[in-house]
């Protein structure tokens, strides 16, 4: 079995999607790359969290191509790859349609940087235009507006992260929905306090260089 290691990371990762609230039944999806091969693991499409093992994700190549699986690779999968061939730092990508980040999206609004760990996303979590499922145009959207922020939100979609691994992308997308979740509370009582640029730099420097082991 190809990649056995990436693909079982790959498989936990996906299984943190429903036990943190962030997608239901067959939703959302996870990818990693492997940085020696190139080649991607990703979720089947529509299959239940439930069903999923290391064994039924798909390895496809940066083309598109089935490498290994009897299973077809995510609907997203055309969006992971374009992501990969041009951001060489991303090795991890996740996709969710979580409630509270997904209600920006709807609003076409970013998620503003009121909290401390906003840090570990890069700062504020911007918005994207939106975009048609499947093929290449979400990816094109994420590279072109995402910055130095590890997550997105699509309009009228739902969220993306990226990250060094699979796992790290994971975690972001965890980190997303927890902050959009307060922000929006916080809306409904006043108008947030937003961190301001230098406070963002700080934070973003302590998470990417010091937090952690």
């Amino acid at each position: 079995m190809l990649l056995e290691q990436l693909r079982k990371t790959v498989w936990k990762c996906n299984l943190e999607l429903p036990k943190n609230d962030l997608v239901k039944l067959t939703s959302g999806n996870v990818s990693g790359r492997d940085p020696e091969t190139g080649l991607v693991v990703i979720k089947p499409s529509g299959v239940s969290f439930e069903e999923l093992t290391p064994q039924n994700m798909v390895v496809v190549n940066m083309d598109g191509e089935v490498i290994e699986g009897d299973l077809n690779p995510s609907t997203d999968t055309d969006t992971h790859l374009y992501i990969y061939r041009h951001r060489e730092d991303v090795f991890g990508i996740v996709h969710t349609h979580s409630p509270y980040a997904s209600s920006f999206a709807v609003l076409g609004q970013p998620i503003p940087a009121c909290l401390t760990s906003c840090g570990m996303l890069g700062g504020e979590v911007p918005i994207g235009g939106f975009a048609p499922i499947g093929g290449e145009d979400i990816g094109q959207e994420i590279v072109d507006k995402i910055g130095r922020s590890l997550a997105i939100v699509m309009q009228n979609h739902g969220v993306f992260t990226i990250g060094a691994s699979a796992k790290q992308a994971t975690l972001v997308a965890v980190e997303v929905e927890d902050v959009a979740k307060i922000t929006h509370l916080a809306m409904l009582r006043g108008q947030p306090i937003v961190l301001n640029d230098e406070q963002i730099d700080y934070m973003v420097d302590l998470y990417r260089n010091n937090y952690g082991q």
